[in-house]
This record gives structure tokens, sequence and C-alpha cells, in this order.
């Protein structure tokens, strides 16, 4: 666990869109069309998504549970009841089964995005391998996330969004489904000057920091496949000008914090030790 550090800066609050935080919702391993897909779960969570009025709605995959074109067209109608004008969406591993990703472009466009909204840029990339539960984002990809972020101005918050784990997760086990170049893309983070990386995949909510970069999990949504004591749930994320706050909400319950960090001091506080508590044997 990495060392509680110094207060935190902070600052007044920048301009949303209602004139408070920028506010983003981050969603992800929904798995419609499984047997532990819970309906009433997303459901629920997009009234809450709705009443919270986010700048921005991230969803980080594994929208369904086979890749399957009917499950896709049932992520999208829940999807679509988003409302919320910036909406960033990528398959998971289980979308990319059955040759389902061909679905994902019919019905979502482009399995690699940019998104420019003020202060803020986000490049969401494509991390799956066609039926296998592995990822990467190869070689190729670096110039390109490079140039998407060389666009962003030197002020702005600075999100990379994929599936798969840059960095293992306490409590799921095994560390092969971190993404293959994980150590060449996080040096590409680096020098794009990358903020924040956002994904999902193993249902597991968890936050570190490494180096200049802060690195965020999310859980699942909507589905009972829960390791040890985990619940179901998402994230949101709360931009104050240099002071990010995260916390991990539960549909129809409360919400906990998980980190908070200043973006100009690199100072922050996590709050993971109930997360390592439900994932953890205590012998």
């Amino acid at each position: 666990m990495l060392p509680t550090r110094v207060r935190l800066y902070t600052s007044s609050m920048p301009q949303g869109q209602n004139g408070s935080a920028l506010t983003i919702a981050h969603i992800s391993d929904i798995h419609c069309g499984g047997p532990d897909f819970v309906p009433n779960l997303i459901e629920r969570a997009i009234i809450e998504i709705n009443d919270l009025d986010p700048d921005i709605v991230i969803c980080s995959g594994d929208l369904t549970t086979f890749g399957f074109k009917h499950e896709y067209a049932l992520a999208k109608s829940y999807l679509d009841r988003l409302q919320c004008d910036s909406v960033v969406v990528i398959p998971g591993n289980h979308d990319s089964r059955n040759v389902g990703y061909v679905h994902f472009e019919d019905m979502f466009g482009e399995r690699n995005s940019v998104l420019r909204c003020p202060g803020v840029t986000v490049v969401a990339v494509d991390s799956t391998e066609p039926d296998l539960d592995h990822g990467q984002i190869g070689r190729g990809r670096y110039r390109w996330i490079e140039e998407q972020f060389s666009e962003s101005g030197p002020d702005e918050l600075r999100i990379f969004v994929l599936h798969h784990h840059l960095l293992p997760v306490p409590g799921t086990g095994r560390e092969r489904n971190v993404v293959y170049d994980a150590g060449d893309c996080i040096e590409c983070l680096q020098r794009a000057g990358v903020d924040l990386v956002l994904s999902g995949h193993k249902h597991v909510p968890y936050a570190w920091r490494l180096e200049n970069l802060f690195v965020v999990n999310a859980g699942t949504v909507s589905s009972r496949r829960l390791r040890g004591k985990t619940r179901p749930c998402y994230n949101v994320i709360e931009i104050a000008e240099r002071h990010v706050d995260v916390w991990r909400k539960y549909p129809f319950h409360n919400e906990e914090r998980i980190i908070q960090f200043s973006t100009e001091t690199l100072a922050f506080e996590k709050y993971t030790a109930r997360i390592e508590d439900e994932v953890t044997a205590r012998t």
C-alpha cells in the first residue's frame, strides 16, 4: 500500500456544465446477456448517473458476456438512456469473443477514440485480442496516443482509458491479465504527460500512483461475478482545477472515496484498505 502523502493542494471549483466541479462517471463490466447479469443494477446506476448530470460518461468495456449481437443490442439500449452528450465506450475482452468487435463497430463506432472537452482530453483505446482474455496496446499505436495528447493544453487533465490493467490488482490472484506491453505503454503515457488511467476488467476497484501517473480501476456495475466480498459499483470522478477526487458508488446505496490527488503537486491520499480487506484472506 502506498504511503499517505502531505496535505493535498485544494482550490476553488472549476466551472463544469452545472457551474460546479467537472464530473466524470466511469462504469465498466456490464456483462449483458450472461447468467450473472443483474438488470436492475445497471438501470439504477443509469438513473443515479443521470441525476448526477456528469460532463462525461466513460464505459471501459465488457458490455457483453459472449460478444453476441443481441447482447450488444441490449447493452446499447441501456447506454442510450444516459442523458450525457459526451459518452466514451470501448470494448473489453468479452466483447471481442465470437468476432463481437464487428457488432461493437456497428453499434458504437470506432474502437479507438478521442474526446476533447474544456479542460479535459480523453484518449480511449481497444486493448483486446480476439477470443483471448489478455490484451495489449501495441507499439504501432504509441505514436498515435502521444500525438493525440500533444494537442492538449498544458493545464488540461489528460485521461487514458483501456479495458485491461496496466498494474496487477490485489485479490485477483493472477497477473497475466495485465496488458502484455504494460511497461512500454506506461512509458508512452509518461511521455504524453497523462495524469489519469481508467480501466476495468477484473471487477475489483482500486487505485495507485506510479511516478506522475494515477491509475484507477472500476469494479463491475451490474454482474454477480464478484471477487471476495466486493459489491457491484461504479466510479465517480470530480475534478476541481488541479484537485481530483475518485469515489466508488454502489447502485441503490452510498459511496466511498477511493483516492484524492493533486495533479500539480502529485500529493495524494488513498482509501483502499477496505477494498483490500474485501479480497484478502485473514490467514
